[in-house]
């Protein structure tokens, strides 16, 4: 790492040369604004001019999101000149966004309002010129509302940089200037995975999850018996809402606050993981052993099955034909439940908790039925569920610490269920039930290490019982191409590949909780490089604190195929458990 000395308000420090001038001065303890800079670098296009700064010697002043530091660099923050450019562009940006601050979907998290405040600006100081709002409300997932948006381009650097697809940009000019879609189509008009991870970054509330919560009340008008089933990766992070670090493993006082909530049920989607793996499991070995398509590609991640279908449907075959694990809970819930305490399917309503915005979408797909019911009928995101325990009054620091999941028929989850959450989980949790079905043991070290980490592509060639089997695991558009390609042109050495659709899986979706780089505490400073890593690490000691870590040992899994579904694969299971899927290209062409 090759330092340089700068000076920052007069006081000399080392730092590393790549960092630009924005990024010195925050790992120094100076927290300079921006609208238009992320993280790294990534989806700044110097913008929004909210960070500017002095710099001796050069012209002018300075965007220090874009500038690099460089040896005997002097930089000067507080200066008149320098503040009074910052409080002026922050009014500026205020002149064209769309007031109604009480009702915007991102009050209390928007960050050009704390920068507002930061900066000293004054709403009204300049008259923009206010074109009518573009809103985009017909996809399941997303709401783009014009009018909020700031033009800072942060969404769609990460569609482009990120995930590789890029159908975000800047539509017509100057004063009319708006982000959309390509001739401002709907997202449902486009070949939008529905990831969220543009909501993620997005600093206003122009870019939002669809919210469902009021279909949630309504089923409780309406007296429905009301199951709720949360996504392993949940836990990982709903403690941010409420203010605490990055890394809180939130479980038990998440499954307090669902209680109190008044659901029927409060079961854990662990449980449809381990579900998804034994079906999963089975079809990769049925595939090895009887000469079947290979690779055999994970379904899991609704994002990367829209993906798929938009831009690699000579894959199809390649694809699990498993549904989602909370696709597959909702189904059971419907069915086996059902049956056993006997209520009408109809009379059911299943709200999945999920990282996810792509899972608003899935669940209202028309083959994520069976015999005319919906498998899900509400996905709510982390967001969400962290704005309807705010709503009911419920105090998060005082919530015990010592309530379960329901024990109900579908209450046991295993370890293996729980690291579904994280980029390569799925792949592990499926290696640990092949070891054991081709073995007949259990694997001595339980983890498969070569599978971990948040690498974009991992690779590794396990040995199980004389059989070889080569996997790959990659989260992230771009890093998927990567081995599409291979896949389209029939050259991929791999037998399994899990894939999923946000950088770090799930840990990371678009219906996560915000992490804002330039409001993190500074002892949290370094929280930008390890901020999924810490939400991993929840999952994983979830794991290694599970009496039962593998998918086929779950009692109540195994309970279900002995009274219910008969074996992996069976008829039944292929009714409830799998779907198919659709090439899309055609309405979308690149």
């Amino acid at each position: 790492m090759a330092l340089v000395n700068i000076k920052i308000e007069g006081k000399s420090y080392q730092v590393d040369s790549s960092l630009t001038v924005l990024e010195a001065c925050r790992k120094c303890g100076y927290n300079i604004p921006s609208l238009c800079s992320f993280h790294k670098g990534r989806c700044s296009l110097a913008s929004c001019r909210v960070c500017l700064v002095e710099v001796v010697g050069a012209r002018g002043l300075v965007a220090s999101c874009a500038a690099p530091v460089s040896e005997g660099m002097e930089i000067i923050i507080s200066s008149q000149k320098a503040t009074d450019a910052r409080r002026n562009s922050v009014e500026l940006i205020l002149s064209n966004h769309q007031k109604n601050c009480l009702q915007c979907p991102k009050n209390g998290q928007c960050e050009l309002l704390e920068v507002s405040k930061m900066v000293g600006a004054r709403d009204g100081k300049f008259i923009g010129v206010q074109t009518p709002a573009s809103i985009d409300e017909v996809a399941p997932g997303i709401i783009r509302n014009s009018g909020k948006c700031i033009l800072c381009g942060r969404c769609i650097e990460t569609c482009k940089e990120l995930q590789g697809i890029g159908i975000l940009g800047f539509e017509k000019r100057g004063f009319n200037t708006f982000v959309a879609p390509a001739e401002n189509r709907s997202f449902a008009k486009s070949p939008c995975m529905q990831c969220g991870q543009c909501v993620l970054v997005c600093p206003t509330g122009a870019l939002m999850e669809h919210d469902e919560i009021h279909l949630v009340d309504e089923a409780k008008r309406q007296g429905k018996f009301i199951v709720c089933q949360v996504a392993p990766a949940v836990r990982s992070a709903i403690a941010e809402e409420f203010g605490e670090k990055i890394g809180t493993n939130g479980t038990k006082k998440m499954i307090a606050a669902l209680h109190r909530l008044g659901f029927n049920r409060v079961f854990d989607v662990n449980f449809g993981a381990d579900l998804t793996i034994m079906e999963e499991g089975y079809e990769l070995i049925e595939r090895i052993k009887k000469g079947g398509v290979l690779p055999q590609i994970t379904s899991c991640s609704p994002g990367w099955i829209n993906y798929m279908e938009y831009f690699y449907p000579e894959v199809i075959p390649n694809m699990s034909t498993c549904k989602s694990p909370h696709q597959m809970q909702g189904a059971i819930t419907k069915s086996y439940f059902a049956k056993v305490h006997n209520l009408d399917p109809k009379d059911i309503f299943v709200v999945s908790i999920m990282p996810c915005t792509a899972k608003k979408f899935e669940k209202s797909r028309p083959e994520m039925e069976v015999d005319g019911i919906r498998d899900v009928d509400a996905v709510l995101t982390t967001r969400e569920l962290g704005r309807l325990i705010k709503r009911a009054g419920i105090n998060w620091k005082l919530l015990p610490e010592n309530e379960e999941f329901d024990q109900d028929l579908l209450g046991e989850y295993s370890g293996a269920g729980v690291i579904f959450g994280v980029t390569g989980g799925v792949m592990e949790a499926a290696l640990r039930t092949a070891y054991f079905v081709l073995t007949g043991k259990e694997h001595e070290k339980i983890a498969f290490e070569a599978v971990r980490g948040l690498e974009g592509i991992k690779e590794a060639s396990i040995d199980i019982n004389g059989t070889t089997i080569n996997v790959a695991v990659c989260s992230g558009m771009k890093n998927a191409k990567v081995l599409l390609e291979d896949v389209k042109a029939g050259k991929s050495k791999y037998h399994f590949i899990e894939i999923m659709g946000c950088p770090g899986g799930c840990i990371n979706g678009g219906g996560q909780p915000y992490v804002k780089p330039m409001f993190l505490p500074n002892e949290d400073d370094d929280i930008l490089e390890t901020y999924r890593a810490k939400r991993a690490s929840v999952l994983y000691s979830e794991d290694e604190r599970q009496k039962v870590r593998q998918s086929h040992n779950n009692p109540d899994i195994q309970k279900l195929y002995k009274d219910y579904l008969g074996e992996p694969l069976s008829e039944l299971s292929e009714k409830l458990l799998h779907t198919h899927y659709n090439a899309n290209r055609e309405k979308f062409p690149r």
